[in-house]
This record gives structure tokens, sequence and C-alpha cells, in this order.
């Protein structure tokens, strides 16, 4: 059996839903389907930044004697925080690189964020400043996958965000039905990386 490792937030962990209903379970049952011999774990914690992902990384690739898989979705609560892009953009590329040096062989899917919010009124606060702030957070992403040559989910909540009926009452973090469609928007780029293996 081969390890997929999913290491995240809360929307990876499936913040306030069973185990089952998160999607790298969601993705789980699609792999089942298809006869695949990976085994999904979910490494999602909710509440962390970039900062915190970093501080873990080490620990959890240690548990796996190999990791064939790794998808990292982090950066959704930097930008809440509106942490400095450089700041994010260097704690993922020190995740990817730890990935690398303990797991040379494992193939590495990106998840992409845009900022999570709409920025509406915002945007026309501060000149422009959190216009700006949410073009460089989503770009960020996809930098880092071209430099690292790393195979990349452009938008986690793609057709997710703004529903009111995909997402839990605090509107930012995805119900069961939410979740399913998290699992197709990466299952789009995984399952090739899969059958690849």
């Amino acid at each position: 059996m081969q390890n997929l490792i999913f290491f995240g937030n809360s929307l990876t962990a499936g913040y306030q839903l069973r185990a089952s209903e998160s999607f790298p379970a969601r993705i789980q049952e699609k792999i089942d389907a298809l006869g695949l011999s990976y085994k999904a774990h979910n490494y999602g914690v909710s509440g962390e930044t970039t900062a915190g992902g970093r501080q873990r990384i080490s620990s959890v690739l240690a548990r796996f004697t190999n990791i064939e898989v790794f998808v990292l979705e982090l950066g959704a609560n930097d930008g809440l925080r509106g942490i400095p892009v450089r700041e994010t953009t260097q704690n993922l590329q020190f995740i990817l690189d730890e990935v690398r040096r303990q797991h040379p062989k494992a193939r590495i899917v990106l998840v992409g964020l845009e900022f999570p919010f709409d920025l509406g009124p915002l945007a026309t606060l501060g000149g422009g400043r959190y216009g700006h702030y949410a073009q460089e957070f989503k770009a960020l992403f996809r930098l880092l996958a071209e430099k690292n040559q790393v195979d990349f989910v452009p938008f986690l909540l793609q057709g997710v965000i703004g529903q009111r009926h995909l997402n839990l009452p605090d509107g930012v973090h995805p119900n069961a039905a939410g979740q399913r469609i998290l699992a197709d928007n990466v299952w789009t780029i995984l399952r090739p990386v899969l059958e690849r293996g």
C-alpha cells in the first residue's frame, strides 16, 4: 500500500465534520473505486498557518518509511491574518524542500488558494492595498508550483466559496457537500499523479 499524505489546515481536516466527510476521505473513496493501492492520511490541523506547518512537517514526514504522494494545502490562515506573501512563500518552500529531502521520490501536489473573502469594500480602502495583497497571494501558489515543477490544483475552493448552501454557518468552512466538491477539484489533478505511480 502506497502512502498519500494530505498536509494542511481546517480545509483538509474537515473542520466540524466527521472524518469520513473530509475531502481526503472522499478521495480515498475514489481511490478504492478505481482499485488503486493508496492509503490517504489526513494531516490537516485547523487554524494552522504556513509557519505552523513549517514547524510540524519534519515530525510528520518521519512517521513514514515511504511517502509516494504528498499534497500540500496551506496558506488560507496566512491570508486571513494578512501575513506578508514573502513569508508565506518562504514557509511553503521550506515544506517542499523538507519533503524532497526526507522523501526524494515523493510526487508533490501543491494546492492553490485565493484570498478567502470577497474583498468588496475593503479593496477600496488603503489605496487598493487589499486588492494588491489578494492578487499577490493568489499568484504565489502558481509561482511556487512552477519553480518547484510540482503538480498544481489552481483553486481548492472553486465552486464552493461564496455558496452559502455549501459552507458551514461561518461562511468560510465547507460543509460535507462542499467537501465533496473540494475532493473533485483536487481529484482532477491528483488522479493522473496516482495513476502514473
